[in-house]
């Protein structure tokens, strides 16, 4: 779908993929709005969009995705504002290598990755409904995988940032396939993306291993940033919802990523962590 005159909501644009989305989006017409922790470096990006896309429809609202309490605010400001959502893109990620909590207490890499978009998107839903055809896209990685620890989902007893990553991104597709059920017939569409292995400050918390992966061996986050407007964008995707895509194309994920019972069981332990 052009986005032309649409409103296009991106979590962690201020830099890496999301900036790289912002500034196509931005260039096709469409009224970006960045959700930014640092308000600050928000400023900074629009400036930066501004300059290479040429547009003049750019805001940046201060929403820190380590707090429900911001993200509720940032919801309340965000209708304040604007009366349509047509895209929202559910780019921000974090890996840390040492376990840490976020405002609200909960190990941060799950907070951030899984509950926030769960969250956000959930506030936002009859917006996007309002302003259908919409679509959501969401940000997994080729990394998801293994299975959800509904006993220790937060890893207290043992932690791995490797593998509260894969768990993370794991849950955010799940909560994809089942969103995408839950809003058959509602003109809102939502689908996943891997945007392959990318150089980003993704591992800046993650240690010196990661962030020499991501360096070297990272594409480029204008690449990066190709799959995420693909699905935001083409209308060759129009009614394709509950699909994961990896360079521009339908890709193959996880058994575990299909499993829809243990979708139904996350969504309502992620109800209970944001109190939905």
């Amino acid at each position: 779908m052009t986005v032309k005159d649409k409103t296009v909501l991106i979590t962690g644009a201020t830099s890496g993929i999301g900036k790289a989305t912002a500034i196509s989006l931005a260039s096709q017409g469409a009224t970006i709005v960045l959700a930014c922790r640092d308000l600050g470096k928000g400023k900074q990006a629009v400036a930066d969009i501004a300059d290479a896309s040429g547009s003049s429809t750019l805001k940046a609202m201060q929403c820190d995705l380590s707090s429900f309490s911001s993200i509720r605010a940032f919801c309340d400001e965000y209708r304040s504002k604007f009366t349509t959502l047509h895209v929202l893109i559910n780019n921000a990620g974090t890996w840390d290598f040492k376990r840490r909590e976020s405002k609200d207490g909960i190990e941060n890499i799950f907070a951030v990755n899984f509950l926030a978009p769960f969250l956000l998107t959930n506030l936002l839903l009859d917006l996007l409904k309002k302003s259908s055809p919409s679509r959501i896209v969401n940000v997994s990685s080729g990394l998801h995988g293994g299975t959800i620890n509904f006993e220790d989902p937060e890893g207290k007893k043992k932690f791995s940032g490797f593998v509260a990553y894969r768990q993370s991104k794991l849950a955010l597709l799940l909560f994809t396939r089942l969103l995408a059920k839950k809003l058959e017939g509602s003109g809102v569409t939502v689908n996943a993306v891997h945007p392959g292995f990318v150089s980003t400050n993704l591992g800046r918390d993650a240690g010196f291993f990661a962030r020499y992966f991501f360096t070297l061996l990272g594409k480029s986050p204008e690449k990066g940033a190709q799959t995420s407007i693909y699905v935001a964008t083409s209308p060759d995707l129009e009614g394709t919802t509950g699909q994961y895509f990896a360079n521009c194309a339908p890709a193959k994920a996880s058994k575990q990523s299909c499993d829809l019972a243990t979708a139904e069981k996350l969504w309502q332990a992620a109800a209970a962590y944001v109190h939905l």
